[in-house]
């Protein structure tokens, strides 16, 4: 029976000011780098990982904060990871590279959906609704872990995806809405045909590093057989965008 830990991973924290965009089968898509905090995030984590069981298989989104999010990991643990465009973030069409607070300030009936907590896809012109996010997103994770058996899957993406996939998880009929944090851990327990969620936006990484660091002085190796070195310095907070 298939006993797998699912690790949903969002990208660390991007470069706001960038202008670069992607094209994607669903049309052009805001493919920002990480900022300096993002690529710290990404260091801590991969230092997290590193702790870990060596990882049964590693999936990104192709967009390039994803990819700079896995890539410290991957290098400590001598991995390659497979970059699958179905896990790529939502595309919100005529919203792509706008700035969140901007559309929040700008339009009343996106800062009314926020308060409430509702999924707003579906307002993006031209973009994905929440439901075709869904459709996209759900088979794409389960023909990625399909073919493995047991131990952790590591998938690296956005906060889109990780609503999609756990509001179908959950047995949500409306699309899921939440802001997970920057280069956090979203736990699924793979036990034959069912999910259960373990844990949702775990980012003990950036506030207790030292806990996934061996000793002070100690030089130590993590289960994928990589140096895991010691760090001395303090949290690095998570922006969630």
């Amino acid at each position: 029976m298939k006993r797998l830990r699912l690790l949903l991973i969002r990208h660390g924290q991007v470069d706001f000011g960038s202008r670069l965009f992607r094209d994607t089968p669903r049309g052009p898509q805001w493919d920002p780098p990480l900022d300096e905090t993002g690529r710290e995030q990404a260091r801590r984590l991969a230092v997290r990982l590193a702790s870990m069981d060596r990882p049964a298989g590693v999936f990104v989104s192709p967009l390039r904060r994803c990819v700079e999010t896995a890539q410290p990991f991957l290098d400590r643990a001598s991995l390659d990871a497979t970059a699958d465009e179905d896990i790529a973030e939502v595309h919100i069409g005529g919203w792509e590279g706008v700035r969140f607070e901007d559309l929040l300030l700008n339009d009343e009936v996106i800062r009314r959906r926020f308060h409430e907590q509702e999924a707003m896809f579906d307002l993006a012109p031209g973009g994905e609704t929440g439901q075709e996010l869904r459709a996209r997103v759900v088979p794409a994770v389960e023909r990625l872990i399909e073919p493995i058996e047991r131990g952790n899957v590591v998938i690296i993406t956005h906060g889109g995806v990780i609503n999609a996939y756990l509001g179908h998880v959950m047995g949500l009929p409306q699309p899921m809405f939440f802001l997970p944090e920057n280069s956090s851990v979203n736990t699924v327990e793979v036990d034959g045909g069912s999910r259960r969620i373990r844990f949702l936006s775990d980012t003990a990484h950036l506030s207790l590093p030292a806990i996934f660091e061996p000793p002070v002085g100690a030089e130590a190796h993590g289960p994928a057989g990589e140096f895991l070195g010691n760090t001395e310095e303090g949290p690095v907070g998570a922006d969630p965008s």
